[in-house]
């Protein structure tokens, strides 16, 4: 429950003890600050990018990365943040800020973890994807180290999460990635060892509210979803259900209970939930103390790695054959497949008519899915592994590998 202190100027204090003018502000559309985007919808429905690629015309950027990253990038204006960890040294952390226009080095800031560094073989420490308030960038790690950073890169805190909780972590490595709801950073840890969500206020560091969770190991990342009166319910998921809670407090909203994926998360479009459980189930969110309402049940979609994406009237899921499968929304019901060159770690991303899918070789594939069974329009191949989630922002696609960050615009 205690930052891990570090010395700060007196400039930097002041502006911890003024923090309301720090406060967050609505996220205009060209940002994409946390994992998969605005409302973890992986859209950005202003937006069409190429459906023919170019890799010598398209490429705007290619920029070098100081080491290995399944997080994905973050935008905030005119900055891309992506977060990395040395591969000679896992326990060796950096945080990694490039110019959008060209890519060219804003600034990096390195850390040495404090918890544990041991992760499957495929993933790394630098796997969840960081998030941003407007103002402020919070880098958190599979080691449960977490770090404040203001835009220009001067560090505000740090804090090592396993410092207070010892249990929190596991032998495959952690992938939940953090949001920031209503003033509140929200970080969820679940471990067969110890299980629990953090409200961490983003000046301070210090937790607003700590919930205890099921000890389960669990990779998925929380979600935001309305609450039906203007404001946002915090949806937690994991293996045995689906709770949402006040931001605010962490107090309960209302529970789902029933076997739910570990690893692809959820979609939400308004109040309605789309969750990996038993192929896909459509919740209709209740209010504070109701249960939410099934619509529907289809085990015909089923979501492997990769979270499902909502796009017009059809639910996408890829699954571990490397299949993409568009069910329809209202009804659950499978209208189509196709099947790409696979396999994907990675979630699939849209712009106002497109997927974009990058496969574990690097393989971006691009998807019409207005086609009557789909079709594959585009590839650009890449050359390099990349297992982490594209992103969309100011006209452009993001990607990033343990090498390298694109940039592909028109």
């Amino acid at each position: 429950m205690r930052p891990l202190r570090i010395h700060l100027s007196r400039a930097v204090l002041a502006a911890l003890v003024g923090w309301g003018c720090l406060l967050p502000h609505q996220a205009p559309a060209a940002d994409w600050r946390q994992f998969r985007g605005p409302q973890g919808a992986a859209v950005e429905e202003d937006l069409e990018l190429p459906a023919v690629l170019d890799i010598q015309r398209q490429v705007a950027c290619k920029a070098p990365l100081p080491g290995r990253g399944v997080s994905s990038p973050i935008v905030v204006g005119d900055r891309v943040i992506v977060t990395c960890s040395s591969s000679a040294q896992p326990e060796r952390l950096h945080v990694v800020c490039l110019r959008a226009t060209d890519g060219s080095k804003l600034w990096e800031r390195r850390f040495w973890a404090t918890g544990r560094t041991t992760c499957h073989e495929k993933i790394c420490v630098a796997t969840p994807t960081p998030a941003s308030d407007g103002t402020r960038v919070f880098a958190v790690f599979s080691s449960n180290d977490l770090v404040c950073l203001d835009l220009d890169g001067n560090l505000l805190w740090v804090r090592g999460l396993m410092l207070d909780y010892p249990n929190a972590s596991n032998s495959l490595g952690l992938s939940s990635s953090p949001i920031v709801s209503g003033g509140v950073l929200v970080v969820q840890t679940e471990t067969d060892s110890d299980a629990f969500v953090v409200g961490i206020d983003p000046a301070s560091g210090l937790n607003r509210w700590k919930i205890d969770r099921p000890r389960k190991a669990d990779w998925t990342s929380p979600l935001l979803c309305d609450d039906g009166s203007g404001g946002q319910h915090v949806l937690l998921q994991s293996a045995s259900g689906l709770t949402a809670i006040d931001p605010a407090t962490g107090g309960t909203a209302w529970t789902w209970a029933a076997p739910t994926a570990t690893v692809a998360s959820a979609a939400v479009r308004g109040q309605t939930v789309f969750l990996p459980s038993a192929g896909i189930t459509a919740l209709q969110s209740g209010a504070k103390g109701e249960s939410p309402r099934e619509l529907w049940r289809s085990n015909q979609l089923r979501a492997w790695t990769p979270s499902p994406l909502l796009l017009g009237a059809g639910i996408f899921v890829v699954n571990d054959a490397g299949v993409l499968t568009r069910g329809d929304l209202e009804t659950g019901a499978r209208t189509w497949q196709l099947r790409l060159k696979g396999p994907f770690t990675a979630s699939p991303v849209a712009d106002a008519r497109r997927l974009y899918l990058v496969n574990e070789k690097g393989l971006l594939q691009i998807v019409d899915p207005a086609k009557p069974e789909g079709e594959v329009v585009g590839e650009m191949d890449l050359g390099e592994t990349i297992l982490a989630t594209p992103s969309i922002a100011s006209g452009a696609l993001y990607l990033r590998s343990d090498a390298h960050l694109w940039k592909i615009t028109r």
